[in-house]
C-alpha cells in the first residue's frame, strides 16, 4: 500500500541555478521610480508636495515611488501603501465589528471605515427611517467576518471612510475568492464590476481587494436588499475558471502591470495552453505576461 500511495505522488523539484533569467515586463513609470533620499531636483520653482521635504535648497523623496509632476507641483506615489480613499471609490472590505447603528469594516486603508445602518439598503428596498427594530436586526444583515462591496461616501477629517451601499450591485458578497494587490496597481475606470465572457465576475477594488466569483443572475439579491448569500455547490468547471482567473491577476501583479478589465481578459485567454497549476510558475508567467503586453500594444495601436 505504502509503495503504490508513493507512485502516485508528484513533486515539482526546481532548483535555482537552472532557472532562465528572462527580463521582466516594466511599466514605463519605472524610470521615475525612486528612493527615499533621493534628490528630484534642485530647481526651486517647484512646490513640494506629498513624499517630498526640501533640504540644501534640493528636494528629496521621503518614500520608495513613483515621480509625479503636475505643473508646479511635484508629489511621489508610493510603490507600497495603505489605501487612501477618494469619494466615490468601489470598494470591498470585511465586517470587524457591529456596533450602535453602524458596521466597523476593514478595508485596507489606515483606519478601520464606518458603514452607517442609515447608509444601507433594507430588504425589499424599502425607503424609510431605519427604526429602533432595524438596529437588533444588523447582526441579521451584516455580522462579523461577511465580504461586502460598497462605495466611498466621504471622508472624515482623520482620514477615515465613510461607506454606503445604497445600491443594488453593492451589498454582502456570497461564495468566491477575495485577492489583495497593491491599490497603485488598481486602474481607475468608469466601472469596476465586470462580467467576463469566460463565465466569472469581478469586482476591482480600488483598495487593493479584488472579488472573483461565478457569474450569477443579476437579479438574485433584489428582494433581499443585497443580503442574501447563493450557498449552492460551484461546478468544478465555474472552480478552474476563478482559479485561473486568480493566478492571472496575480501573475500581472506580480509584473508590476496595471489591472483592468481588458488586460486581465488578454492575459486569461493567454493563459489557456497551460494547466492552471503551471500558470505560477515564473517561466510561464513571464510567456503569458509578455503575450499580453505585446496583444495590448496591437490593439492600442
Amino acid at each position: 500500500m505504502r509503495g503504490e500511495i508513493e507512485s502516485n505522488m508528484a513533486v515539482d523539484i526546481r532548483l535555482a541555478g537552472t532557472r532562465e533569467t528572462t527580463k521582466r515586463a516594466v511599466p514605463d513609470e519605472i524610470a521615475n521610480l525612486v528612493t527615499p533620499g533621493d534628490v528630484i531636483t534642485s530647481d526651486t520653482g517647484f512646490m513640494r508636495g506629498h513624499g517630498t521635504y526640501m533640504e540644501d535648497d534640493k528636494l528629496h523623496t521621503s518614500v520608495a515611488g513613483v515621480v509625479e509632476r503636475v505643473n508646479k507641483l511635484i508629489c511621489v506615489k508610493p510603490v507600497k501603501t495603505r489605501y487612501n480613499g477618494e469619494v466615490g471609490d468601489v470598494v470591498i472590505g470585511r465586517i470587524i465589528e457591529v456596533g450602535q447603528r453602524r458596521w466597523k469594516v476593514e478595508t485596507h486603508s489606515k483606519l478601520d471605515s464606518i458603514l452607517m445602518l442609515s447608509s444601507v439598503n433594507l430588504p425589499g428596498g424599502e425607503l424609510r427611517r431605519r427604526s429602533e427594530e432595524d438596529e437588533k436586526m444588523m447582526r441579521h444583515y451584516l455580522k462579523e467576518g461577511d465580504l461586502i462591496s460598497a462605495e466611498v461616501q466621504s471622508v472624515f477629517s482623520d482620514g477615515a471612510l465613510s461607506l454606503h451601499t445604497r445600491s443594488l450591485k453593492y451589498g454582502k458578497l456570497g461564495q468566491g475568492t477575495l485577492l489583495q494587490v497593491s491599490p497603485s496597481l488598481v486602474k481607475r475606470r468608469k466601472t469596476h464590476f465586470h462580467h467576463l465572457p469566460c463565465g466569472a465576475s469581478m469586482i476591482l477594488g480600488n483598495n487593493g481587494y479584488i472579488w472573483l466569483c461565478p457569474t450569477v443572475s443579476e437579479e438574485t439579491g433584489t428582494e433581499t436588499g443585497g443580503y442574501d448569500q447563493d450557498l449552492q455547490p460551484v461546478t468544478k468547471g465555474d472552480r478552474q475558471t476563478v482559479a485561473r482567473l486568480r493566478n492571472c491577476i496575480l501573475a500581472q501583479a506580480a509584473h508590476g502591470m496595471m489591472l483592468f478589465d481588458t488586460g486581465i481578459l488578454y492575459t486569461y485567454e493567454a493563459s489557456l495552453k497551460y494547466p492552471v497549476k503551471d500558470i505560477m510558475k515564473p517561466e510561464v508567467m513571464t510567456e503569458i505576461i509578455e503575450i499580453t503586453n505585446h496583444r495590448q500594444e496591437v490593439e492600442g495601436s
